[in-house]
């Protein structure tokens, strides 16, 4: 009967990934998978799962056509969708521009910074090869250190009035209103607008003191006026745990460490995220300047407002640089999950194929653009934002086979599958499955949120056969790493069952 349903499910026209139960599935599979659920504590908890073979036929299905919260395997589909639509070497202009004449090299006026949604300026790697060249780039400072040369190239040395930080290639709201409060201090919750500096956030490094009793050591980088921290920490004995923790003063740059850090402890470094991220590119911008030997005597301000120097966009800018291509942009999204790349990459979707930089019209553009590229259904999918952040994102299993599906085989793929992490390598499944069968072989994204885990991409197997898989578990109370460990234990399961397959 089952295969029966299947026949006549692809003959109407339905996609036999969207309707699971109409398939058959490898009962020796299925009683692998369902027994490996059933153990407790992984029982009481809702998963999701669907994997494909290269036909598309389904191998084993629970609940893949049903809602569930994807966590940041919805980074998959905004990066599809760029990889779709833009050219892999894709780029956008920053530039500068005044607002009064140059002469005897002051600018009798402000000078506009105006970005274009280029999530670029920031340090990290882009491949996985970190040797290559060109691969790293060691300074979030680069393009701002460009246009402070180019300026002081053409015999600017005074900067009269004010410069402003013109973020409005987006819109407002900078927040997405779905994330939580807390997560708005952190990296992975930074404001997204026209202008991006550091991921719009500082990185702040902190260890134990020199004895027990005095403050930790506690690094901010880059260190920009008016950033500032007041530490309030303390250095406790090695035993006594550490719980440090950083907070904003509400509409100040103030940071404040509270907490302790354990004296033989290890320390790391956090990346705090900052209001406004506008004003924070133009602070950097002022910065380069003064390096380069360019005074600015007026004010750092910033605007979101498309028409306040619409005027001065209108004319010729002092300078521009250009930012790393498409494929950059996408790389860390996929293999380090950021979620500031994702969003910014969804906005500027919106802005170049819709009605505007904000999140309702860049998901549109991807829900648009699933649907006639890929032939997903766009019913498939309730997303609200690009990163996968908020809990209210939701989409099926299925819908995450086939859109991995018809990626795989997609002439502008390339630059979405070699951002994927890859087992064993260089990304977000660098150390999962380390001694398994499945070591090297799984090529996915997994994503992580308040109990919520996923795990969606492709096992490789002997012979050049590939599964495609999406796991989804939600509802559940336990730690991210037992969960995340289990659907690891799923997908060895697989390696494992399939490997024994002609």
């Amino acid at each position: 009967m089952r295969r029966l349903l299947f026949a006549v499910a692809v003959a109407g026209g339905v996609n036999p990934l969207l309707c699971p139960s109409a398939h058959p599935q490898s009962s020796r599979l299925a009683r692998a998978l369902d027994a490996r659920l059933a153990v407790p504590p992984f029982d009481r908890q809702h998963w999701g799962i669907l994997v494909a073979d290269e036909r598309g036929r389904v191998l084993y299905a629970r609940d893949g056509g049903r809602f569930f919260a994807p966590a940041s395997t919805a980074k998959l589909v905004v990066s599809a969708t760029a990889a779709l639509l833009l050219p892999r070497d894709f780029t956008v202009t920053t530039s500068v521009y005044p607002t009064g004449p140059v002469r005897d090299g002051v600018l009798r006026g402000n000078l506009v910074l105006y970005g274009r949604g280029d999530p670029t300026w920031s340090r990290r790697c882009y491949g996985t090869d970190s040797t290559r060249p060109g691969a790293c780039e060691e300074d979030p400072m680069w393009a701002l250190r460009r246009l402070a040369d180019s300026l002081r190239a053409r015999g600017l040395r005074t900067i009269a009035g004010d410069l402003i930080g013109d973020g409005s290639w987006f819109e407002p709201p900078l927040i997405h209103p779905a994330w939580e409060n807390y997560d708005l201090n952190w990296w992975y919750a930074a404001p997204v607008s026209g202008l991006g500096f550091n991921d719009n956030s500082v990185d702040i490094t902190w260890g134990a003191g020199t004895e027990v009793g005095s403050p930790p050591s506690i690094e901010l980088v880059p260190r920009l006026a008016p950033v500032t921290l007041e530490n309030q920490a303390v250095t406790v004995p090695g035993d006594s745990g550490t719980t440090i923790d950083f907070f904003r003063d509400p509409g100040t740059l103030r940071i404040r460490a509270t907490g302790r850090v354990a004296h033989t402890g290890r320390g790391r470094t956090e990346h705090f995220a900052l209001p406004d991220p506008n004003y924070y590119a133009a602070v950097a911008l002022r910065s380069a300047l003064t390096d380069a030997g360019i005074a600015v005597r007026g004010a750092v301000r910033s605007t979101t407002d498309s028409f306040a120097y619409a005027s001065a966009r209108a004319g010729t800018p002092l300078a521009e640089v250009t930012s790393r291509p498409l494929r950059d942009w996408i790389f860390p999204v996929l293999n380090s999950s950021q979620n500031w790349f994702a969003e910014m990459l969804l906005r500027q979707l919106g802005r170049r194929f819709g009605g505007g930089g904000n999140w309702r019209e860049g998901l549109a553009v991807e829900r648009r653009t699933l649907k006639d590229s890929l032939g997903v259904d766009s019913l498939q999918l309730a997303l609200v934002d690009g990163s996968g952040l908020a809990g209210t994102n939701l989409v099926t299993p299925a819908a995450l086979v086939q859109l991995l599906q018809a990626m795989r085989q997609h002439p502008a793929a390339e630059p979405f599958m070699a951002a994927l992490p890859r087992a064993g390598e260089r990304g977000s499944l660098l150390t999962r499955f380390d001694g398994t069968p499945a070591h090297g072989r799984v090529v996915a994204k997994p994503g992580t949120i308040t109990r919520v885990n996923a795990l969606a991409g492709f096992l490789e197997l002997d012979g050049g056969r590939t599964v495609t898989f999406a796991i989804l578990a939600n509802h559940h109370p336990l730690a991210a790493r037992l969960v995340a460990a289990q659907i690891d234990t799923l997908v060895v399961d697989l390696a494992r069952h399939l490997a024994r397959r002609p």
